[in-house]
């Protein structure tokens, strides 16, 4: 009986250590957050802008600008590279396969896209977002560090756009929209997240929370902000954390 209970102690304790080795392993992998830097020449505010992957997270494309208190674009804070210069890692198939080429996806950030041209002209090749606003798309979580242009004597907006491609739920699926080809690049539609600021009373953090989405297939740049049939779009980020000075 004692050798059965010295055993079976044994066994539970070597179960338990497997376990705290596992977790700690675990915790090792984790890696540090990118650092990014952006507008390094600003003359404005300094901002720190981190970003927490969520499970959803599955190499998204992003921009993140600030905007008036009546939804007026200002400028660009940071925009994932392959938005600024419409070169995408799948952006040509002519030979059979997918290859790195110019593409035009309207469904990728319709908000944003509409917001900084009139015309919803897409950055390209030929006219790209200038490279101060721009960086490779993060892999993992981040930290990124820019600055405004100026500063604003008034309150302001900051606002993040997310979208990764074929992220499909039950209700955002290939046989919604049959005849709309930008919405089969993107289904869920991009969430748009905001913050406002108020420069004569800054805070010591702010969270972004999201306020809608775009629309599906890039047709305009209306804000939609009924989230409710939204599922892993809304797990791209777990949190989006601004600090300002």
């Amino acid at each position: 009986m004692k050798k059965t209970i010295i055993i079976f102690t044994i066994t539970v304790i070597s179960l338990s250590l497997l376990g705290f080795n596992s977790n700690q392993c675990k915790k090792r992998k984790k890696k540090e957050p990118e650092k990014i830097e952006a507008n390094i020449n600003g003359k404005g505010y300094e901002i720190e802008i981190t970003f927490l992957t969520g499970k959803g997270h599955n190499n998204p494309s992003f921009a993140i600008w600030v905007e008036d208190m009546n939804e007026n674009f200002i400028q660009e804070l940071f925009v994932t590279k392959s938005v600024a210069t419409g070169i995408y890692r799948y952006g040509d198939s002519s030979s059979g396969k997918w290859e790195a080429g110019e593409k035009m996806y309207n469904a990728t950030l319709p908000y944003f896209i509409h917001k900084r041209s009139e015309n919803a002209s897409i950055p390209s090749h030929d006219a790209p977002i200038i490279d101060a606003y721009t960086g490779a798309t993060p892999t993992s979580d981040f930290i990124l560090t820019t600055k405004s242009d100026i500063k604003y004597d008034k309150k302001f907006r900051i606002v993040f756009e997310i979208n990764q491609a074929w992220d499909s739920n039950n209700y955002w699926n290939n046989a919604k929209y049959p005849q709309e080809k930008e919405y089969r690049n993107s289904l869920q539609p991009s969430i748009i997240y905001a913050v406002t600021i108020d420069p004569d009373n800054l805070m010591d953090e702010y969270t972004l929370n999201p306020i809608g989405h775009g629309h599906y297939a890039g047709k305009d740049g209306k804000l939609y902000t009924d989230l409710s049939t939204f599922t892993t779009a809304l797990q791209i980020a777990e949190s989006i954390k601004i600090n300002i000075k």
